[in-house]
């Protein structure tokens, strides 16, 4: 699979060896990873309310559900790894508790593939940010190896969630290119202001 474009850190961002900088880059990294997954934890959380109340949605909630598990996951570890390095969470956490479900219930009240879409799009930008920091651990070459390697692995999981998104039609969702465009930049936007606050 190719690298993104977009997805190349900046090179003041990059952490080296030696740099006094490097600590508190990892704890940015640490912060809005957590928050991104909590965030997911939230989209689904929503997405899961609405299709409950729809007794024919079966296999989608059990595959929404798969990924909400997996999610979990993640949260849990980066709880851990927050915890073992002593970093604060974003305080943008409560607003994600709403905004991560509203986001969730109201593409899942669009519909099957609406839901779906939002999948895709999430997991495109987590893509191209988990890959942009693992470029940015290799660099530290052993000294970050396992968080690199964690943060590796739940990239390819989440890129499995956009690639089963995508076989269940979340293209064919009316206005596609407006309503992904539309979460892209609204969690590139998380991920910016989690980084930092």
């Amino acid at each position: 699979m190719s690298e993104p474009k977009n997805a190349t850190p900046k090179t003041s961002q990059r952490p080296q060896p030696g740099n006094p900088r490097t600590p508190e880059r990892i704890k940015e990294m640490l912060r809005v990873d957590h928050a991104g997954e909590y965030g997911a934890v939230r989209i689904y959380a929503g997405q899961l309310a609405v299709f409950k109340t729809l007794a024919h949605k079966t296999e989608t909630r059990e595959a929404l559900a798969r990924m909400e598990a997996e999610e979990q996951e993640h949260l849990a570890r980066f709880n851990e790894l927050l915890n073992e390095r002593h970093v604060r969470p974003t305080a943008f956490s409560p607003f994600w508790h709403v905004a991560g479900y509203a986001m969730g219930a109201a593409t899942a009240l669009m519909g099957e593939k609406a839901a779906h879409a939002c999948t895709v799009a999430v997991e495109e930008v987590i893509d191209e940010h988990y890959a942009s920091q693992v470029r940015e651990l290799e660099a530290l070459g052993e000294e970050e190896k396992p968080l690199c390697e964690t943060i590796e692995k739940f990239r390819l999981e989440e890129v499995a969630h956009r690639d089963e998104a995508l076989e269940k039609g979340a293209k064919d969702t009316p206005g596609y290119p407006l309503l992904a465009g539309a979460i892209k930049s609204a969690c590139r936007l998380a991920i910016r202001l989690s980084e930092k606050v």
